[in-house]
């Protein structure tokens, strides 16, 4: 462009000065390569000339320019601000109350009372499995404890009338209660035929079907309950000492484009040696009943905050030898020399661009944004409005 520009002037000055006007297009066409050659030529000697006298121009501009030796610059003054600073992780959902339903006994499936999305109440009845006979033993084993009971009190109101043996008494009290253990153990095989909501939820998904048999180890229902949702997630151990007890989070869903906010309710106490890692659960409400376990969450856990925090761009702090963080104030006591005065400082989180200084500055200081890569110590700078 400068080259254009140079150009340009001289076919002006060529022609205001009465010379004959060079007619580039013409000495072209005329495809004389001599010709071609002596107007590049007298083109190039022009150019030079002006070139030359423009130089000698712009050194008489520096050296009568008072603000020749000025860097321009931008600033902004420091102020106290609040800051909230983020650990971002990612985690997945999930719920203590997730499991899968196994038979007790093997067996013929008589009944199956539930169907997959049916919400079910604490103790319903799922499924009923035949016993095998149990119910007829448990009859007759009742039957018996009822004589055994008739027996034992008879036996017992003899004793106390002092009239009878004690061994009769003792035997009586012995079949009693040896035949108390036969029907509880009989009803203890009797119940496990019948499969019941083990907590409130929803059947997720049936597993089997009704008239097939059975056996413990084969999954007949999941039930899932959302209503006691959280997170869980691994965090870097250098983070130990910042998470607390109770600290807000976000969560964020990709999957279904929801933000949830939650509390950190768990915070591990076991270093794993193999990633240096521990683990967090955070409580998660589910309004929208949108969350399953399993889905992938991202968290944004808040580990500090502050009111009175003087931020800085991330882009005007230097690295000076020796790994030095710097920036650069402004000295104003002569109004017509400002002055760059270089600050020494240290940083603490960086969030969203934004650096935290902890010392070298303070509120009130002017500090230079634009053009900060152009200044050094005791540069004269002039502030652009």
């Amino acid at each position: 462009m400068k080259k254009l520009a140079y150009i340009t002037t001289l076919s002006l000055m060529m022609f205001s000065c009465g010379e004959k006007k060079l007619n580039i297009d013409e000495v072209v066409e005329t495809n004389d390569i001599k010709k071609i050659r002596e107007a590049r030529e007298q083109l190039q000697t022009e150019y030079d000339k002006l070139t030359a006298d423009l130089a000698k121009i712009d050194t008489a501009i520096d050296s009568l320019d008072p603000n020749r030796s000025r860097v321009l610059v931008r600033t902004i003054t420091v102020k106290d601000t609040s800051f909230v600073h983020y650990i971002e992780i990612q985690g997945n959902v999930d719920t203590k109350q997730n499991i899968l339903i196994y038979p007790e006994i093997s067996g013929i499936l008589q009944q199956l009372n539930v169907k997959a999305g049916q919400k079910v109440t604490k103790g319903q009845v799922l499924a009923r499995i035949d016993d095998g006979g149990i119910s007829a033993q448990l009859a007759q084993a009742q039957a018996q404890l009822n004589l055994s009971q008739t027996t034992f009190d008879r036996q017992k109101r003899l004793w106390d009338q002092k009239i009878g043996s004690e061994i009769q008494y003792l035997q009586a009290k012995t079949s009693l209660e040896s035949q108390q253990k036969v029907v509880d153990q009989l009803q203890s095989q009797l119940n496990k035929s019948v499969v019941k909501a083990p907590f409130t939820g929803t059947i997720d998904e049936v597993m089997t079907e009704r008239g097939k048999v059975v056996a413990p180890g084969q999954e007949l229902f999941r039930i899932v309950n959302l209503g006691d949702m959280y997170v869980s997630a691994t965090v870097p151990e250098t983070y130990l000492s910042q998470l607390k007890l109770g600290a807000p989070v976000e969560v964020h869903l990709n999957a279904i484009g929801k933000t949830y906010k939650g509390k950190v309710r768990q915070v591990g106490n076991y270093i794993n040696p193999n990633n240096r890692t521990f683990g967090i659960e955070v409580a998660l409400p589910n309004p929208d009943n949108l969350l399953r376990p399993n889905q992938v969450a991202v968290l944004k856990i808040e580990d500090y905050k502050t009111d009175t925090a003087l931020l800085l761009p991330e882009t005007i702090i230097q690295q000076k030898a020796g790994g030095r963080l710097v920036v650069y104030s402004l000295d104003k006591s002569n109004k017509e020399e400002i002055k760059a005065v270089e600050k020494t400082i240290e940083t603490g989180y960086t969030s969203k661009g934004y650096v935290e200084i902890k010392s070298g500055i303070k509120k009130g200081d002017e500090i230079v944004t634009d053009g900060a890569k152009s200044i050094k110590e005791g540069s004269t700078v002039e502030i652009i409005k």
